[in-house]
């Protein structure tokens, strides 16, 4: 079996004493010790395949070196895979080990995962949810570092980052002006989601300075699902001054969409232009033709978490950061000018 170098054979390696081989590896020491110097003991570390005993480093700074991910059924939604690959990205960069538990969203439940982290003596807490929500922080957090990902309190209590739903949306609506639509109607889902609220207010904003009215131009489906999307699709399409052009809250229903506007003949996008919000890889890009869409942008909230995370670590008492990470629009092919369109039968 072989032997594992220890930190005094780094420090024979690259020519210094224990005591700086220890600072150089562990970013201490300051002006003392050279960068030449900081350099060659690791690469003599590096060479050797020293590992530095993280449970001894741990009582030296109080650190364990760990940060628990507590998920409120985020491995279920098609997103979650960003979301933790980009904190998991940030704190292994930073030399950080991610813990993770995905819970029911239950209260009881999710204390018992926190708890769980806590005796493990982890440095913080990443709180995520499956989807943007504004939720309070659980009893259980006490004193433990935490940021919200995906998340937020209602009074900016922790910092917290969430897609900037306002911006991506008007980004999107962007795409339809700017190809000269102006009668633009909304497709969007029942469910009472700070997604949908944040879409809504917006695109009505945004219709309304046009002076039309955005009653007028909104269908609601029963869930935001493909079936949903067609059924609200197919009451605006049916109007006698139907839309140019439709805003869908999720890809999932555009998808509907699509086939709505299939069934009553029209063309994408040269009778009906379609735009969306998720930008999801196995949707927005497989449709036909390509669909223009606002993404996500999970992993860079997962990445900002665990560095906002870190540095409170340094500065305890920081104020706390609510932060909008921008959704960019992804450009495909279903976005064109309006025309005069033809006349679609009225239901019978």
């Amino acid at each position: 079996m072989t032997k594992q170098p220890r930190l005094a054979d780094v420090a024979k390696a690259a020519g210094v004493s224990t005591a700086t081989a220890s600072m150089a590896l562990n970013d201490t020491g300051g002006s003392r010790i050279g960068r030449e110097t900081r350099e060659r003991v690791r690469t003599a570390a590096a060479e050797l395949g020293y590992r530095p005993n993280t449970v001894a480093r741990g009582l030296r700074t109080r650190r364990s070196q760990m940060i628990g991910f507590v998920g409120d059924d985020v491995a279920t939604t098609p997103f979650a895979g960003q979301m933790i690959r980009g904190a998991h990205d940030a704190a292994r960069e930073a030399g950080f080990l991610l813990l993770m538990v995905d819970t029911t969203g239950d209260s009881a439940e999710t204390g018992e995962a926190i708890a769980a982290l806590q005796e493990r003596q982890i440095d913080g807490v990443l709180l995520a949810t499956m989807y943007h929500q504004v939720i309070e922080v659980p009893e259980a957090i006490g004193s433990t570092p935490h940021v919200l990902l995906d998340a937020r309190t209602a009074h900016g209590s922790s910092s917290s980052v969430v897609p900037d739903e306002r911006g991506g949306t008007l980004g999107v609506l962007a795409e339809l002006t700017t190809a000269g639509h102006t009668r633009i109607g909304h497709v969007t889902t029942v469910e009472q989601v700070e997604a949908r609220r944040l879409r809504l207010a917006t695109w009505s904003e945004h219709v309304a300075a046009y002076g039309l009215d955005p009653a007028e131009l909104l269908a609601e489906g029963t869930g935001s699902t493909s079936p949903g999307g067609f059924a609200a699709a197919m009451r605006l399409l049916r109007r006698p001054d139907r839309p140019t052009a439709i805003f869908c809250f999720n890809d999932r229903m555009a998808m509907g969409v699509y086939r709505a506007a299939a069934e009553l003949g029209l063309s994408i996008p040269d009778d009906l232009s379609i735009v969306s919000y998720d930008d999801q890889e196995l949707i927005a890009p497989e449709l036909v033709p390509g669909l223009t869409s606002a993404a996500l942008p999970h992993y860079d909230m997962g990445q900002w978490a665990v560095r906002e995370l870190l540095r409170r670590l340094g500065e305890p008492d920081a104020e706390p950061v609510r932060h909008l990470m921008p959704c960019p629009v992804s450009r495909r092919e279903s976005v064109a000018g309006p025309r005069p369109f033809h006349s679609i039968p009225l239901e019978t």
